[in-house]
């Protein structure tokens, strides 16, 4: 199983509150923030949802 590297690259300011909570969840509590998170299906359904708040890149071992 493959990691992903995530990092908030934008705001969550005026955006719906079940985003901001996906953000969190993902880990992400500052805006610039990188996170690192297992290739799921689940990691991938929170990424879809805030695709507009953050850039991920894929992590080869």
């Amino acid at each position: 199983m493959g990691m992903l590297r995530i990092t908030w690259k934008k705001s969550d300011i005026g955006f719906e509150r079940n985003q901001k909570a996906t953000i969190k969840s993902l880990g992400l509590r500052k805006l610039h923030q990188t996170v690192e998170r297992p290739d799921t299906a689940v990691v991938r359904g929170q990424i879809f949802k805030v695709r507009h708040m953050i850039v991920v890149e894929e992590i080869q071992d």
